[in-house]
């Protein structure tokens, strides 16, 4: 076959494959310039959870505006979910559309550690120390702080603390409250953490009468080290609820009061 022909049957077949690529692709734009959204479906990478599937129907309804209906080329997936994300207790966002016309919702949910209780007004932190409100669909099973927490925060704020001797003192909480998870035994023994002050923790026991004094969140193996020794060696020798309070702030010691 001569070269010149051999070129040329080759720019026809690329001619070809070109513009059945066009042709293609211009179909498959009208088809989704045409297609509407015909249905939400919204899956919840967590359960239970504290955001529903009628919640974020409602806050996309409320705050971004209809989506069944509307051709899915005009969806603002972006905006969907920078307004689903502005919720305290949602993570992370993500919306998307198939050629059968149904938008996406993908929700993954903040993750409590930790909550605060000062009062009727209580928050969340989860283990970066990302602060939100409680939620009313949902409350879980984390360790309680109360007290004199020394943390500035107003009712209904989500973030991040803005105070580095704040940022610090919670750092420490939470590697306490780490430590308390690890252990099988102490997480379903230590029912509450009291803040006396900022260095003056108190751990309260789900059962007795007990309060152990902790002092500052520091030293956590150590301290629970000593409290293993108190129930093992000294509560055993005295009858139930003998004594009041267990303190081992103290390296080594443990200083046991009947009030």
């Amino acid at each position: 076959m001569k070269k010149w022909v051999r070129i040329l049957m080759t720019a026809l077949t690329v001619a070809l494959a070109a513009a059945v690529t066009v042709l293609v692709t211009g179909s498959a734009e009208r088809q989704r310039h045409e297609t509407t959204c015909t249905d939400l479906e919204i899956r919840l990478q967590e359960e239970p959870s504290f955001v529903s599937e009628q919640d974020v129907k409602d806050y996309l309804r409320d705050f971004y505006g209809p989506c069944k209906g509307v051709r899915i080329d005009s969806l603002d997936l972006c905006r969907m979910e920078s307004v689903l994300e502005g919720r305290s207790a949602v993570r992370s966002c993500q919306a998307w559309t198939t050629r059968d016309g149904i938008l996406h919702i993908s929700i993954t949910q903040r993750d409590p550690v930790v909550r605060f209780q000062t009062g009727s007004f209580g928050y969340y932190a989860d283990d970066r120390g990302f602060i939100f409100p409680l939620q009313k669909n949902w409350t879980p099973l984390v360790p309680v702080i109360d007290g004199s927490i020394p943390l500035t925060v107003r009712e209904g704020y989500k973030g991040e603390l803005i105070s580095e001797k704040e940022k610090a003192w919670m750092a420490g909480i939470l590697e306490l409250v780490a430590f308390i998870s690890r252990s099988r035994t102490w997480s379903e023994n230590i029912a509450q953490i009291s803040v006396l002050s900022e260095n003056e923790l108190v751990l309260i026991p789900r059962e007795g009468r007990e309060r152990f004094i902790f002092g500052d969140s520091g030293r956590a193996k150590e301290k629970f080290a000593l409290i293993e020794k108190y129930y093992k060696y000294i509560q055993p020798a005295k009858e139930q609820g003998w004594y009041r309070s267990v303190n081992v702030k103290y390296p080594g010691q443990i200083i046991c009061r009947k009030k």
